[in-house]
């Protein structure tokens, strides 16, 4: 079963990392049960809308309410029907690529073949010491991990050594997805080292473009394309996904105003220091989320001219949102959601096949 039922249809898709931040009008921290129902629920919403993909991502802290996306992701699977659900990320590093592997082959079978996995490094470094694994390993634990994954996903048995787990000799791998392998992503936030590693590896590859100007990750997307020739891949092999924070209203106004508070919220809950005299300003807050950065508020609009002026950069074939930092009520990203799935897709959709034939007619 291929990841998609049509290779040429642009993908929209949502993720959170489950973040636990202080209610903005209690200062109390929401807590894990609440998020948790949420996240489940906000998939629902996703699926009824018609968006494509549904990502959970790994933290292994307290202000984070999510450390084992697979079971999140069985959860969300008994409550949806066709989104396709991924990690976002698993921190494949700190992780048994074999209970991996098996964990989200299960999903397969409980999704009905739905189930793929993004793996990176992760963001903060706790799961090291919690699992028993050396920071100087760091790079060597994440390559050796994701070539065995590979090679779980390719084979029913697998015979293997490495430096960092028990060696495999014949091991039987189960149980099997349902589809024919699992899709599986590398997910990459501004190295072109990682980028060319996920190009080496013939994965797709998963930008985190959180600010700032796009256009400073084009150089990862070279060097992601050109590792996976050089490799022996095939360009059309190499997808190439956006995922970035961001918030949809009717107006740019609204959504402003909207958001700033709970995009504070979060700024100030993980930059570590609460001080107000340090808090995000509202005229900052509009210069980052002007019309040439990542940062993707606004209106539907104004969400599609920065996707499609994005692909004219990369290329890329997936486009994610995170909606829900710093403790947005789900009615709000309810609402975001029917926007992104009604008014934001559609536009991009008509703008990139109108792209497509066009190129067909001057070639």
């Amino acid at each position: 079963m291929d990841r998609r039922t049509n290779r040429n249809t642009f993908e929209f898709g949502l993720y959170t990392l489950g973040d636990l931040p202080a209610d903005l009008h209690t200062g109390k921290m929401i807590s894990p049960h609440q998020r948790l129902k949420e996240i489940v629920e906000a998939a629902k919403i996703a699926d009824e809308a018609g968006i494509d993909v549904f990502g959970v991502g790994e933290h292994h802290r307290l202000d984070f309410a999510v450390s084992s996306p697979p079971v999140v992701l069985a959860a969300i699977a008994q409550a949806t029907k066709r989104i396709r659900l991924t990690s976002a990320t698993t921190v494949l590093s700190t992780a048994d690529p074999v209970r991996v592997f098996e964990d989200f082959a299960t999903l397969d079978l409980l999704s009905d073949g739905r189930a793929e996995i993004i793996s990176g490094r992760g963001a903060f470094l706790e799961s090291f010491p919690l699992f028993g694994y050396e920071l100087e390993h760091y790079h060597a634990l994440f390559l050796e991990n994701m070539k065995l994954l590979q090679e779980l996903n390719a084979n029913e048995r697998v015979t293997w050594n490495g430096d960092f787990r028990s060696a495999l000799n014949n091991a039987e791998i189960a149980p099997r997805p349902m589809q024919s392998k699992l899709p599986l992503w590398v997910g990459v936030g501004g190295t072109t080292a990682s980028a060319a590693l996920a190009g080496s590896l013939g994965t797709n590859m998963a930008i985190a473009i959180l600010g700032g100007d796009p256009a400073r990750f084009q150089p990862l997307v070279n060097a992601y394309k050109q590792a996976g020739m050089e490799a022996g891949y095939q360009a059309k092999d190499l997808s190439v996904g956006i995922t970035s924070h961001g918030y949809i209203a009717p107006t740019s106004q609204q959504a402003l105003e909207e958001f700033y508070p709970y995009y504070a919220n979060y700024a100030s809950e993980f930059n570590g220091n609460k001080a107000e005299s340090n808090k995000l300003s509202k005229d900052q807050f509009k210069i980052m989320t002007g019309p040439k950065t990542g940062l993707a508020v606004g209106s539907p609009e104004q969400i599609a001219e920065k996707i499609l002026a994005q692909h004219a950069m990369f290329g890329h074939s997936r486009y994610m949102l995170q909606l829900d930092i710093g403790g947005v009520p789900l009615s709000k990203i309810a609402k975001a959601i029917e926007l992104l799935a009604t008014e934001v897709a559609p536009m991009v959709r008509r703008e990139l096949s109108k792209r497509t034939d066009q190129a067909i007619v001057k070639s």
